[in-house]
């Protein structure tokens, strides 16, 4: 019996310690680390740049949950044209992505404070001429040619 009591001691530890991890310790926070969705855009941009090269783009926004639903939502709301999602403004922001690198020299695309510096011009743009929020400008795929 007294080999026995450690083992039996060994297991009512664990039964008890599993019991109170599973049941009564409160569950581990887990932190997002990204703040909202991310609505990538589903038309890639084709854009000449200023020094005769041009770039192909996909960009995308982390928007707030649940905000790229389309406006009025339901069946009865009308399907965007081809190439577009369900974002109601997506054409506006199309457009400020569009005029906002237009013209702008391959090099600041190819370099990485360059493209974070147009980001921030578009998220600024986005969020001064539309009613999307989003929190950043994603560029997911870039290619200078």
């Amino acid at each position: 019996m007294k080999k026995k009591l450690p083992i039996i001691l060994v297991a009512v530890l664990v039964v008890v310690g599993g019991a109170y991890k599973f049941v009564l310790a409160k569950p581990a926070v887990v932190k997002k680390k990204v703040d909202g969705e991310v609505y990538v855009l589903p038309k890639d941009f084709l854009i000449n740049l200023s020094d005769g090269r041009f770039v192909k783009l996909d960009v995308a926004l982390v928007i707030p949950e649940g905000s790229a639903a389309p406006a009025g939502g339901g069946e009865a709301a009308a399907a965007p044209p081809e190439g577009f999602g369900t974002m109601p403004q997506e054409a506006v922001v199309r457009d400020i992505v569009t005029n906002t690198l237009t013209d702008v020299p391959g090099s600041r695309l190819i370099q990485r404070k360059g493209r974070e510096k147009l980001k921030k011009k578009i998220l600024a743009q986005i969020l001064k001429n539309t009613d999307v929020k989003p929190r950043d400008v994603l560029f997911t795929d870039v290619a200078v040619q």
